[in-house]
C-alpha cells in the first residue's frame, strides 16, 4: 500500500466515494490505503456528509504548517502508557473531537471532553488541560463550566487540594438525564404556546406536535438511560451454597 500523506487528487476520490455511499473500506480499497488513514481524513475533516476535498487538503497543510512552526527543536512526543503509538492516539483524539463537535459541542469544550476522556484515570486538573492543549487557562476554565453545566464533567478535589475534573459512567448517565429534563422543559414551554396561540390554529397545531414528539423523546430517553445504567452497574452475586 502507498504510503505518506493523500494527495488531491486522492481526496477527491474520497469525496467521490462518499457521495455514492461507498463504506471507507471500500474507498481505502480503491485507493490502496489503510482504512484507517480514511476514517481519520473523513472524520477530521467535516465528517462523512460534510466532507470537501479542496478544504480538506487546504486544512491539512495548515496543520503541517502549523506543527512546524510551533514544534521546539529538538523536542519528543512523551511516551505513551502501555507502548501506545503517540501519533496514533494524537491522530484519534482528533477523531473523536471531531465527533463530538458534530453532535452540536463548541469546539474547545469538544477538546476538553476529549482530552479526558482518553485518560487511563479519567480525570485530569485545570494545569494539565492546559499543558495538554496548549491553551490559555482563561479558554479550560469556561469549557470546564459550560461541561459542568451540561452535567458532562464533575469536579472533585484530589489529596493535594486541587481540582479534578471526572468523566465517568456516571456522568454520562447524569448528562442523559440532564438532556432529557432539558427537552422536557421545551415541552412545557411548547404547550404553553399552544394555549397562546390556540388549540385550533395551525402555530398552535404545530406547537402541539413538537410537544407531543419531544414530550416521547424526553422519556424515551430518560427510561432507556436509566435501564442501562441499572443493567450496567449491577454485577453478580456468587452463589451462597458455592455451587454455579
Amino acid at each position: 500500500m502507498p504510503g505518506g500523506r493523500l494527495t488531491q487528487p486522492e481526496r477527491q476520490q474520497i469525496a467521490l466515494g462518499l457521495a455514492d455511499g461507498l463504506a471507507y473500506a471500500e474507498i481505502a480499497r480503491r485507493l490502496e490505503r489503510p482504512t484507517s488513514t480514511i476514517t481519520r481524513e473523513v472524520m477530521r475533516n467535516g465528517g462523512p456528509t460534510g466532507y470537501r476535498a479542496d478544504l480538506a487538503h487546504r486544512a491539512t497543510e495548515r496543520r503541517a504548517h502549523r506543527s512546524r512552526q510551533t514544534a521546539p527543536r529538538g523536542t519528543q512526543t512523551p511516551p505513551q502508557a502501555h507502548g501506545r503509538d503517540a501519533e496514533a492516539v494524537r491522530e484519534y483524539e482528533e477523531i473523536f473531537t471531531t465527533v463530538l463537535m458534530q453532535s452540536g459541542m463548541p469546539k474547545m469544550m469538544a477538546r476538553v471532553m476529549a482530552c479526558v476522556c482518553l485518560t487511563d484515570t479519567g480525570s485530569l486538573t485545570a494545569a494539565e488541560l492546559v499543558q495538554h492543549l496548549q491553551v490559555s487557562p482563561a479558554s479550560v476554565s469556561k469549557a470546564i463550566a459550560f461541561l459542568e453545566s451540561q452535567d458532562m464533567i464533575r469536579r472533585e478535589r484530589d489529596e493535594n487540594r486541587r481540582d479534578r475534573y471526572v468523566v465517568d459512567a456516571d456522568v454520562w448517565y447524569q448528562s442523559m438525564m440532564a438532556s432529557a429534563r432539558a427537552t422536557a422543559h421545551i415541552v412545557e414551554i411548547a404547550r404553553q404556546g399552544v394555549g397562546v396561540l390556540g388549540s385550533d390554529t395551525p402555530a398552535g397545531t404545530r406547537l402541539e406536535n413538537i410537544a407531543r414528539f419531544l414530550d416521547y423523546v424526553s422519556e424515551s430517553t430518560a427510561r432507556a438511560a436509566a435501564q442501562a445504567r441499572e443493567i450496567l452497574h449491577t454485577k453478580a452475586e456468587p452463589p451462597s451454597d458455592g455451587t454455579a
